[in-house]
């Protein structure tokens, strides 16, 4: 999905699966943390009045609304976390083994600090030079 969209058009958007089936209407995006990037949208199923979350990565947005990768039954058997709230990263972990979807990849650490750049802290105290 295109990364630079305001999440807040997305609002209100008809959900269709894999097959063109509708599923609802998104009624939340939430923003990746780190990134600011929109990662999930809590999608109104209309059965029981639930939010089913759908990541947003693999999906495609069209005129006609939100379509997702995957079978209307796996998205309305998604873990329920409710709306409104921040998703934990358990939750996340939830979200993205349901979906079958790899954890992406955690950013690349700088490089260790040198012996060198590590000499002059932690003297032990009592020590004199």
């Amino acid at each position: 999905m295109q990364t630079d969209i305001d999440p807040r058009s997305l609002i209100g958007r008809k959900t269709f699966d894999r097959n063109g089936h509708k599923i609802g209407s998104i009624d939340e995006v939430y923003l990746d943390d780190a990134t600011g990037v929109p990662e999930w949208a809590a999608v109104r199923t209309g059965l029981f009045s639930r939010d089913a979350f759908v990541p947003l990565a693999p999906s495609e947005l069209a005129d006609d609304g939100l379509h997702v990768p995957y079978e209307r039954a796996l998205i309305k058997d998604a873990p329920d976390f409710g709306v409104g709230r921040h998703l934990s990263p358990e939750q996340e972990l939830q979200l993205y083994h349901h979906y079958g979807i790899d954890l992406p990849s955690p950013p690349e650490d700088s490089a260790p600090p040198s012996a060198a750049s590590d000499r002059d802290f932690g003297r032990l105290a009592g020590q004199d030079d």
